[in-house]
């Protein structure tokens, strides 16, 4: 989802048709953000940088955040539920961000998927339990 990137054309011209892009934030090593930097995987900063590349191009609606659900599920790039957390306060709210603000809230903002329920149930629902229960109190678009 990098700008140059195979995958950013195909959703500049799907842009008015696509539903929800489910971006995997994990697996990836460090990566350079909208804001020129390289972001390490894992970090807050990471996470709200990729998807403010995506938001110059979808709507907030249509852009959801991926993540393993346990160490195990991910052969690296585990993040924490509380990063998770953190990086939806920032993108919503512009609140809870690390280096990285984004210029204007994006409440609308579609949500999370994991990587997977058998992983998250194995790891006893924490990514789950954590993550579901913080949407409950995001904003709405």
């Amino acid at each position: 989802m990098q700008p140059g990137g195979s995958y950013m054309p195909l959703i500049n011209n799907l842009s008015d048709i696509i539903t929800v892009v489910h971006t995997q934030y994990y697996n990836s090593g460090s990566m350079r953000g909208c804001d020129g930097k390289v972001h390490s995987q894992g970090s807050v900063d990471f996470v709200t940088t990729q998807a403010c590349l995506l938001l110059d191009t979808l709507r907030a609606d249509q852009i959801s955040l991926g993540f393993p659900a346990s160490p195990s599920a991910a052969g690296s790039g585990h993040v924490a539920p509380s990063v998770v957390t953190d990086a939806l306060d920032c993108l919503t709210r512009t609140t809870r961000c690390e280096s990285f603000v984004p210029d204007t809230p994006h409440p609308a903002l579609s949500g999370v998927m994991t990587w997977s329920v058998n992983w998250d149930v194995s790891n006893g629902r924490n990514f789950s339990d954590t993550v579901s229960e913080h949407l409950d109190t995001l904003p709405t678009g």
